[in-house]
């Protein structure tokens, strides 16, 4: 793979390059691609020039209570080598929230990322999660799965759905570049439902709310939040334990939705 022939695969994907793209990825499975992970941010940095280009650089895997401080410039992404080499790109703002900050490129990264430090929970609907939905971006996963869509999360922090985040917050620090060390508590996800988001798949692409397609090697999903909003928020509104398992979906749990 090249970067014309990525280039190529996202004009396929019909992605709006003039919107905001959040990548989910794994490097492994878009094959042997040229230049490595600086080629693949390249050709998404191109494709999205004149939108807004956003990548996890979560950090829950290290910053704990025995490791309480997380600082922007340095901490490293645990979320794969492409969010890794992207937050250290130059334009690139990051997001101070301790555990689940995200990278952004584009004009408005800076107002983007702002603010994430104000919120004690992973995925708050003022975060910039909830500006995913505000912007009605597209969730694009490279070679991952629904287990690892973040913006779910979201989605059911948003319906407060119970026992999803601890009730104590654990007292963690966002450092700016300069030094500057803010108070940030997070209550942290419990119950690992992410495991089992999976299990709407087959429906979000039924319902129109995600398609699939290729890019390199690579499976993709492509979730319009708005639309993926609307339908597991109605699915949690008439059944809030729906990813406590992997339970199979029942039509007449869901009546009239599905």
């Amino acid at each position: 793979m090249t970067k014309a022939s990525l280039l190529q695969d996202l004009d396929n994907l019909k992605i709006a390059p003039h919107g905001t793209l959040l990548v989910h990825s794994s490097m492994k499975s878009i094959g042997d691609v040229e230049g490595g992970p600086d080629t693949v941010l390249d050709a998404l940095s191109e494709y999205m020039k004149d939108g807004l280009l956003v990548l996890p650089t979560h950090t829950w895997a290290s910053i704990n209570q025995d490791n309480p401080e997380f600082h922007v410039s340095e901490s490293p992404s645990c979320v794969g080598i492409l969010t890794e080499v992207f937050r250290k790109r130059p334009g690139i703002w990051r997001s101070l929230h301790p555990t689940h900050s995200v990278a952004a490129l584009g004009s408005d990264a800076e107002e983007f990322v702002s603010g994430d430090e104000k919120f004690d929970t992973p995925c708050a609907r003022g975060s910039v999660w909830g500006k995913l939905l505000d912007r009605r971006a597209v969730i694009m996963l490279i070679g991952v799965d629904l287990t690892r869509n973040t913006f779910i999360h979201g989605i059911e922090e948003w319906m407060n759905v119970p026992g999803r985040v601890s009730d104590e917050p654990r007292q963690l620090y966002a450092v700016t570049p300069d030094g500057t060390r803010i108070h940030a508590p997070v209550r942290g996800h419990t119950a690992p439902v992410w495991n089992h988001y999976s299990k709407v798949d087959g429906l979000l692409e039924a319902k129109g709310a995600m398609r699939k397609g290729r890019f390199g090697d690579a499976e993709v999903r492509l979730c319009d939040t708005a639309r993926t909003t609307e339908l597991l928020s109605a699915m949690l509104r008439m059944e809030p334990d729906l990813f406590l398992d992997d339970t199979p979906i029942d039509p007449q749990t869901f009546p009239g939705l599905l």
